[in-house]
């Protein structure tokens, strides 16, 4: 009978513990069109008031800088007083930016829009936060496959966001302010709502505080070698990806696209960054994260130099290079973090995950700036090579590397 129970447990999931599972994803879905504003018009906002290509890439490195704080303070707020204020807190906190974006780009201040632009990278972290809370719930085996729920909830809203640049630039210019804030009164219209979709439904917090450290635990041997390497996949991967993603809308305004038809090759970009997270978490759990990592160095690549290659007018061949960038993220990702969550010791293993995270934002945060620089001096076709080389040069080489001891 003891058996059977265990059995029923690991197959699946408690009530308790669908119930907390389905309010992340409605939070998560309403959060993702949210995020979506930054991508599709964070860069062409700063062009447009800072008057240079160079800075275009400043407003994705403040708000992944944004987000290496929010990383950090989120997570000793989740820490402390549960899962539920915490990803509250940051959804409230990225509502907050949204509004300062839109006060800021109306009133033609960069310095109000740069420092919203940084609280709006602080909250929007939430969305990837969640994904760790995902695979708290879960047993050892279907961790990777819970993350990868959180994360595919992400995509409707996130899918969605960018294909209401158009309708949402309309409703700005109808109240008076630029056409490019649209998509930011949208985001904060959702954060509210994500947060209080947390707020009311997930009570009480559903998610358990961390076991309490053994004697002598977290003093036995030396650091499993999944944490680091996990992170340096997941640090190399959001490195790459948002270099070319940020520029690639500058990139095609430049060359005569309209903002809908950038907002749809982002829309697919997005779409394929969270789309494939149950199957890629699947794969994490059956094969493990390590093969799953070293399969996206190669679709990086390959979406690097597609983008470069691709002919500046052909919408489709930049679409698909986009597509291809999202998925190797996403591969990155869910098997980055099912290295590191197998690997980190339960008793501190919300704080090595924030870590991650937070050198996942930094990392962000210089390949948002540097991608400025790197497309004003060479161009987008170089950006975008460098980018895929560097994925393929890093990323199966430290998987590969990275193989427990035997």
């Amino acid at each position: 009978m003891t058996q059977t129970a265990s059995s029923a447990t690991v197959a699946g999931f408690s009530r308790e513990q669908r119930r907390a599972l389905t309010v992340l994803c409605v939070s998560q879905t309403l959060g993702g069109a949210g995020m979506a504003a930054g991508i599709t018009v964070g860069a062409l906002l700063a062009q447009d008031l800072l008057g240079s290509t160079g800075l275009a890439g400043l407003p994705a490195a403040l708000y992944t800088a944004g987000a290496a704080f929010g990383a950090a303070g989120l997570g000793h707020v989740g820490q402390r007083f549960g899962r539920r204020p915490g990803l509250a807190l940051g959804n409230g906190i990225a509502a907050l930016g949204s509004a300062g974006v839109v006060a800021g780009a109306a009133a033609r201040w960069p310095v109000l829009l740069l420092a919203a632009l940084f609280v709006y990278g602080a909250g929007t972290v939430t969305g990837l936060l969640a994904r760790y809370a995902g695979a708290d719930l879960a047993p050892p085996e279907r961790r990777g496959r819970a993350a990868g729920t959180v994360l595919f909830a992400m995509t409707l809203g996130a899918v969605v966001g960018p294909n209401l640049t158009g309708p949402t630039g309309d409703l700005a210019d109808t109240w008076g302010l630029p056409r490019l804030t649209g998509p930011f009164l949208l985001a904060a219209v959702a954060y509210v709502a994500a947060a209080l979709v947390l707020l009311v439904w997930s009570r009480p917090d559903p998610l358990p505080p961390a076991p309490p450290r053994e004697p002598g635990a977290a003093r036995a041997g030396s650091p499993a070698p999944g944490v680091v390497t996990g992170a340096t996949v997941m640090i190399t991967a959001q490195l790459v990806m948002i270099a070319v993603m940020t520029m690639t809308p500058v990139h095609m305004a430049g060359h005569g696209h309209t903002t809908r038809a950038v907002g749809l090759v982002i829309a697919l970009h997005v779409g394929a960054m969270f789309l494939p997270s149950p199957l890629s978490g699947l794969l994490a759990d059956r094969i493990g994260g390590r093969r799953i990592s070293i399969a996206a160095g190669a679709v990086l690549l390959g979406a690097g130099l597609l983008a470069g290659l691709a002919p500046p007018h052909s919408l489709p061949l930049l679409a698909c290079a986009l597509v291809l960038l999202g998925v190797g993220w996403n591969l990155a990702l869910l098997g980055g973090t099912a290295m590191l969550t197998d690997a980190a010791p339960a008793e501190n293993r919300a704080a090595v995950q924030g870590l991650a995270d937070v050198g996942m934002s930094v990392a962000g945060a210089t390949g948002g700036m540097a991608s400025g620089l790197v497309m004003g001096g060479g161009g987008y076709p170089v950006l975008a090579a460098a980018a895929g080389a560097l994925a393929l040069a890093v990323i199966p080489a430290v998987a590969r590397g990275g193989r427990r001891p035997t």
